[in-house]
């Protein structure tokens, strides 16, 4: 009886758990070509940032994407790398720059993740640093 009160418990927590993965990485991508002087570089080095907080769990990265594999999340949305770009946005306008009506694009896109493992308790920090161009 107690051993299936303990599988029934961790069957569960499987079950009830949450994960959570993303980055966009596309198969259908647009190339630009930067070479006939219509563009200007507006800023370098801008970033956006967001993070994620979770209960008896597992945060890892492959590169291009960080997974979560938790029972529960107690901080953020989980979506990092929406979350991530709106920020890098954000600071762009903070900047002095204006996003609304502009032909904005950007450019040499960098992503960094900051993971924390301390089996009871994972955090997952993600930052994406872009430069932005202006086409003329």
């Amino acid at each position: 009886m107690k051993n299936q009160v303990l599988l029934l418990l961790l069957v569960t927590l499987i079950m009830g758990g949450c994960t959570s993965s993303g980055a966009f990485l596309a198969a259908n991508q647009t190339i630009v070509n930067l070479e006939d002087g219509n563009y200007t570089i507006t800023a370098t080095n801008v970033t956006g940032e967001s993070e994620s907080g979770y209960i008896l769990g597992l945060s890892y990265s492959t590169g291009l994407s960080t997974s979560t594999l938790a029972v529960a999340r107690v901080e953020g949305t989980g979506m990092l790398y929406a979350e991530a770009l709106e920020n890098l946005w954000t600071n762009f306008e903070l900047s002095g720059e204006q996003v609304q009506g502009q032909r904005l694009a950007l450019t040499n896109v960098r992503y960094d993740s900051e993971i924390l493992n301390l089996i009871i308790y994972t955090k997952v920090k993600l930052t994406v640093r872009a430069d932005v161009v202006r086409f003329d």
